[in-house]
């Protein structure tokens, strides 16, 4: 409870990014593999962004994962806009490449989906030469449901196979669905999609050069690769200048005109109540980052295990991005013990806020 609620999360436009940058997220993918600690670790761009905020169980299953890593230029520009400490885009791919040229043991790699000749060649290609991943077995589910994909039969040899790290390639919103049904009947410590990587790794589809990812035009060279996406492209990016219109430049001007003041961040206090099966947490002041410890420990408190949490915000005067990312943790660890999380009596401009954040759902009573 205490590694969850320590997390340094930032709400971005309706999901929650760890603001981390590539060695971090690198260092704690390759402990969990180590380790054998669980990591379900999802790489939201600018299209989950988009579905994610008509389709409440795609976004639910990046809330309940244990890094979220933004895996596109714009989020980190629109970071910037929103002064959120999302400093530099780790791409799931890279993040892969890098474990590949990691020296310190090798990590046990199966990948689930693709195509039967792209999975092979990845494989074949993956175990070549030395690095720091293997392939140890692959599995083609072709185009049926997420529940025809998760016989026991199936699950039996991905554990079998004695992975360390589930590459997951479906398309996000079925691999997401996929790995939210199953990452507790596998044994393999470390899950991800990844949808492009085995394409990478097989050599069907070339990365861009460094510079063109780098100054954000990596989707013009995807689209080049496989012209079937420029549908999806085109829709994110009508998508994308609606939120900017609506969401981020008004946040943006939020942020810069209503400072919370010195008394507010002092006055900023936690308050329990138990009362039987729920646990009632009364807020007040100003919370933001810096200040955010004592909330944190709140939320670590063996007492609140099992029980439903009620936030009386009433008297809470302004919120941040990385108070909203909290709340999202614990709205998703709420729903993984079955018990609800509602939050009340939040005034118009905190309300305002979580508008702006696309979070508007955690002010939903559950």
């Amino acid at each position: 409870m205490a590694d969850l609620f320590g997390r340094n999360v930032h709400c971005l436009l309706g999901l929650p990014f760890d603001a981390v940058d590539m060695a971090g997220a690198v260092s704690r993918i390759r402990e969990a593999a180590t380790r054998r600690q669980s990591c379900f670790f999802s790489t939201p761009n600018l299209n989950f962004l988009v579905a994610c905020l008509t389709d409440d169980a795609f976004r639910n299953s990046v809330i309940d994962g244990d890094l979220s890593i933004a895996d596109g230029t714009p989020l980190v520009w629109v970071a910037k806009l929103l002064r959120i400490p999302i400093h530099e885009r780790v791409a799931g791919s890279d993040v892969f490449e890098n474990l590949r040229r990691g020296n310190r043991g090798r990590i046990a790699v199966y990948f689930f989906g693709s195509e039967e000749a792209v999975a092979e060649a990845a494989r074949r290609r993956l175990n070549s030469s030395p690095s720091g991943l293997v392939c140890v077995g692959y599995e083609c589910p072709g185009f049926g449901s997420v529940e025809d994909m998760s016989s026991d039969e199936t699950i039996s040899r991905i554990n079998a196979s004695g992975a360390d790290f589930v590459v997951v390639s479906l398309g996000a919103r079925k691999g997401q669905a996929w790995i939210a049904r199953n990452r507790g009947r596998l044994s393999a410590p470390v899950i991800s999609h990844l949808g492009a990587v085995v394409n990478f790794v097989a050599g069907k589809v070339s990365r861009a050069p460094v510079w063109v990812r780098r100054s954000g035009l990596e989707w013009l060279w995807r689209i080049k690769e496989e012209p079937s996406l420029w549908h999806r492209y085109f829709a994110d990016g009508l998508a994308a200048v609606r939120l900017l219109l609506t969401r981020v430049i008004p946040y943006s001007c939020f942020i810069r005109c209503r400072k919370p003041a010195s008394k507010e961040l002092e006055g900023a206090a936690v308050e329990l109540l138990g009362h039987g099966s729920e646990v009632v947490l009364r807020l007040r002041g100003a919370w933001v980052l810096e200040n955010l410890r004592p909330l944190r420990e709140c939320f670590s408190r063996s007492e609140l295990a099992g029980k439903d949490i009620r936030l009386d915000m009433e008297h809470v005067t302004y919120v941040d991005s990385a108070f909203i990312g909290l709340l999202m943790l614990m709205y998703g660890d709420r729903k993984r013990q079955g018990r609800r999380l509602s939050v009340g009596n939040v005034e118009e401009r905190v309300r305002r806020i979580f508008r702006y954040a696309c979070a508007e759902f955690l002010l939903d009573v559950r």
